[in-house]
């Protein structure tokens, strides 16, 4: 088990709320160029949505949800979907394509450090492109903890973060960044990156709470399928 973490800093949380407010300010452009599912989530969730034998409710978690195209995946295979992010304008986003598609996801605004989530609930969930925006390593950290906090444990997560072996960086070490995004206007935003050394992105799920099942580089992302700390990997 991972320590207990430290509560977070006033400067931890107004790092976050910067992060949080960047995307609130380029939502609506960001998720019209983010229309369709990765693969590579494609696959997970073809895999792992329908091998969870626990009776009962099925509950499905996008964590770092965005405009909900991920979450829309796990619709078909979950009586509940849970969409989560720090962002009103990506929530809302989120909304209006739950509603112009016709599938039903919970959407909830909150912090993937600290989930506003019962413990052992959530059979398989979705962690992509969202822990390399969290600006400290101690808040990168306190999310996987919660991650493993809330898999039931038999459920099953796919986290992904941008790494080194991406062909747009030269560095070898993991490193913090800022990338523009370009509004229609021609304004610029910063977004934060933590870009992740692969041997980083082991060693800090290796520290967590979590199990990691699965491990692979794939069009520069480090990715990892990984269960709950109390999840009986010999079944």
């Amino acid at each position: 088990m991972a320590d207990q973490q430290d509560p977070p800093t006033t400067d931890d949380l107004a790092r976050r709320a910067d992060v949080r407010d960047t995307y609130d300010e380029i939502a609506t452009h960001f998720a019209s160029t983010r229309e369709y599912a990765w693969p590579e989530v494609e696959s997970f969730v073809d895999a792992h949505a329908a091998s969870n034998s626990r009776s009962g409710t099925r509950v499905g978690l996008d964590l770092g949800c965005g405009n909900c195209r991920h979450a829309e995946l796990l619709v078909d295979t979950c009586e509940t979907v849970v969409g989560l992010d720090a962002s009103a304008g990506l929530l809302e986003t989120g909304r209006e394509r739950a509603h112009e598609r016709g599938f039903e996801v919970a959407l909830c605004q909150g912090d993937a450090a600290t989930l506003p989530l019962a413990t052992n609930t959530v059979d398989i969930a979705v962690y992509v492109a969202t822990l390399h925006h969290l600006p400290t390593q101690r808040a990168r950290q306190a999310s996987l903890d919660e991650l493993a906090r809330v898999l039931d444990p038999d459920g099953r997560a796919l986290i992904s973060a941008w790494s080194t072996a991406h062909d747009k960086f030269d560095e070898t070490d993991g490193f913090d960044t800022t990338i523009e995004w370009t509004l229609p206007g021609g304004e610029t935003v910063d977004r934060f990156y933590h870009i992740y050394a692969p041997d980083e992105f082991d060693a800090d799920l290796e520290a967590s709470d979590l199990d990691v099942l699965e491990w692979e580089l794939s069009s520069g992302n480090c990715y990892a399928t990984v269960a709950g700390s109390e999840s009986d990997l010999d079944e």
